[in-house]
């Protein structure tokens, strides 16, 4: 009987902590798409601002920042690829 009791009490719980993952999720989703859609409305915008802030400043990256910038974006590349490859 107590570990039938156990069982069920561990499974309310399970329950509740995947509708309370739901929901966290909705509002994250809400969040996000919200940014996403600033973003894409305001690309050209904000393109224009760090170009000029690249000639206000003179900004040059390091070499360590181009090696670092570069294996990012091949990281980010690697990854969308693995993602289309599983769709």
């Amino acid at each position: 009987m107590d570990k039938d009791a156990k069982i069920m009490e561990l499974e309310d719980e399970v329950l509740s902590l995947k509708t309370q993952l739901q929901s966290t999720q909705e509002q994250l989703n809400k969040y996000l798409s919200h940014n996403k859609k600033y973003y894409e409305n305001n690309k050209e915008l904000h393109k224009q601002r760090v170009k000029d802030y690249i000639q206000k400043t003179n900004y040059t990256p390091t070499p360590e920042k181009k090696k670092e910038y570069a294996r990012t974006a091949y990281l980010n590349k690697k990854a969308k690829l693995k993602a289309e490859q599983e769709n």
